[in-house]
């Protein structure tokens, strides 16, 4: 836990300054989670504000300072399912949308700006993305969490309130469907490359 029971309990009973605490230890670990939820970097700050104000709102239904964090994740990943949700209805670009000379042009410039590592890292995480983007949002959200956030399946078993078997199996089907994808990517007659 980042923060101290007492300063939740402060932020329940309307000390604001505790809540502005709150908000600060925690705001860069929630937009970091919404950025990873969503995929879209210009959106981030407006659903993690909105992430917030339920928080602000609905504190004092906080049964125990214990359940915080689980309660936290929860909150996010509901402004990041709505979010998801409105998003639906509007049509967007995406980088399979993109012809291959438009991604090979993109790929130079980025060859000149970055060191090589850099440019390793960006392709893996755009093959990571595309790979979440091949999944349910559902799916999408619980690997995130495990997968990239580092939740255990106890802290996500209290996100989720389902049981830990119930989770093993989401995960494990999930992985199937990511790596059913992966192979996708393969080009004929060869392993898929990374």
């Amino acid at each position: 836990m980042l923060v101290d029971f007492e300063l939740i309990n402060l932020a329940r009973e309307g000390d604001d300054a505790a809540f502005g605490e709150v908000v600060r230890v925690y705001r860069k670990r929630i937009f970091g989670t919404i950025a990873r939820l969503i995929g879209r970097p210009e959106d981030v700050e407006d659903v993690g504000q909105e992430v917030f104000l339920r928080l602000y709102f609905s504190l004092d239904q906080l049964r125990s300072p214990a359940m915080f964090e689980p309660w936290l994740y929860r909150l996010t990943v509901n402004a990041a399912y709505d979010y998801l949700r409105r998003q639906r209805r509007r049509p967007e670009a995406r980088m399979a949308d993109l012809s291959e000379q438009q991604v090979q042009m993109a790929d130079a410039r980025a060859s000149r700006q970055e060191a090589r590592s850099e440019q390793d890292k960006r392709r893996l995480r755009d093959m990571v993305a595309g790979l979440l983007g091949t999944l349910s949002e559902q799916d999408r959200i619980l690997l995130t969490l495990k997968e990239i956030e580092g939740l255990s399946l106890k802290e996500i078993e209290k996100i989720y309130r389902v049981n830990e078997n119930a989770l093993k199996v989401r995960l494990f089907r999930a992985r199937q469907r990511v790596l059913k994808a992966y192979a996708g990517l393969a080009p004929a007659g060869g392993p898929a490359q990374a």
